[in-house]
């Protein structure tokens, strides 16, 4: 085997989402020949990319026509526009779910951007989302926020898949990873089945790259000059710690117990895994993070980059002693990593929700645009 996509999964137990979907997409066949020839076992979608999708082409037009002198907000349109595209693409992938016994082949859809602080909205947001899709194979992606933790434990144990997103941190990776425990054994208290619950932690990557190497070249500058060669290195050192944390907690008498009832761990998804610093290798956030019971969510560049010459050897766990010099050092220099995560996860909540706002104007235009014709 020859694609280095398939043999991640085969050889690895990483699974590869793409990070992108369109009606077109779903329409023209593309992203059946990505499931089919390239090996993609899920997708991820986000305000960002719909409003790329909506405002770009004219696959929504018709629905939008259907809808003109309705009393449909452009929230309302948007919601049917990305609920029927998401139904779609779980069709594409349900027979992957159905192979793997519930264990892969998910489609992701967001809650509103504006609820990450908002823990009874993002409750009832995701609800109706998971009613109005109502496939096995959907995962609600809920902000792994302070305010999401309590809505992320109980829609878990109501028994809703849930893809945990914008997690920068250690800290809130294992509150959401032991609050996914936690669900689970309360779902088995209960009674209910636990073999069909699934859930991944999206710990975002390149982004701390980016923060970490701006608050390294401000302390070369000031002359600290021996810790240039953290660049580049704190976002990996990171995830590796991550997955560690994954290790001890999946690896636990809690899970073990739950396991052996058919419980599925957790699995972190890598998320930001295009690299943004051209100076930097464009796998760099592939390399270095394969290992078993994991995601990669890639970005339609980097998923032909690594096609192209990616490496696939496991990696992950390859030296946790390593990763954690690093960010020691990086604290003994002076740099909070808890200081630029926290301002990394504002900063991701504030650019979610301006997309949104960006994907309803969009959608307000082209009601507009297409009243206008008189076509409706």
């Amino acid at each position: 085997m020859t694609n280095t996509i398939k043999r991640l999964h085969a050889e690895q137990d990483q699974s590869v989402w793409q990070d992108d979907i369109s009606r077109d997409m779903l329409q023209q066949g593309t992203l059946q020949r990505a499931i089919a020839e390239t090996g993609v076992r899920g997708v991820t979608s986000n305000p960002t990319i719909f409003q790329k999708a909506i405002a770009a082409g004219h696959a929504y037009d018709e629905d939008i026509r259907h809808m003109l002198g309705k009393d449909t907000s452009p929230a309302d349109v948007f919601q049917a526009l990305a609920v029927q595209d998401i139904k779609d693409a779980c069709d594409l992938f349900r027979p992957i779910y159905d192979e793997s016994d519930g264990g892969d082949g998910f489609v992701s859809i967001e809650v509103l951007p504006s609820l990450a602080r908002d823990t009874d909205g993002t409750l009832a947001n995701a609800r109706e989302l998971w009613r109005a899709v109502d496939r096995p194979n959907l995962m609600v992606k809920v902000p792994g926020t302070k305010e999401g933790w309590p809505a992320i434990e109980q829609l878990l144990a109501e028994g809703i898949n849930i893809n945990i997103t914008l997690l920068f941190s250690l800290a809130n990776y294992e509150q959401v990873a032991r609050a996914y425990v936690a669900a689970l054994a309360a779902r088995d208290a209960a009674g209910q089945p636990v073999d069909r619950l699934a859930s991944v932690a999206s710990f975002f990557v390149s982004r701390v790259d980016t923060a970490a190497d701006k608050a390294i070249d401000e302390k070369i500058a000031a002359g600290n000059t021996g810790i240039a060669d953290l660049k580049g290195r704190v976002a990996v050192a990171n995830a590796q710690l991550a997955y560690k944390t994954f290790e001890d907690i999946f690896g636990g008498d809690t899970f073990k117990a739950l396991a052996a009832k058919g419980a599925k761990v957790q699995r972190p998804l890598w998320a930001s895994t295009g690299t943004k610093n051209p100076e930097y290798s464009d796998t760099l956030y592939v390399d270095t993070l394969i290992g078993p019971h994991t995601v990669n969510t890639m970005p339609l560049k980097t998923i032909e980059a690594f096609l192209d010459h990616g490496t696939v050897a496991r990696t992950v766990d390859a030296s946790y002693g390593e990763a954690a010099r690093v960010l020691t050092r990086l604290e003994e220099a002076g740099i909070s990593l808890d200081a630029i995560t926290a301002k990394l996860e504002d900063d991701g909540i504030d650019a979610f929700a301006a997309s949104y706002d960006e994907l309803l104007a969009g959608v307000e235009e082209k009601k507009s645009a297409l009243a206008a014709t008189g076509d409706d």
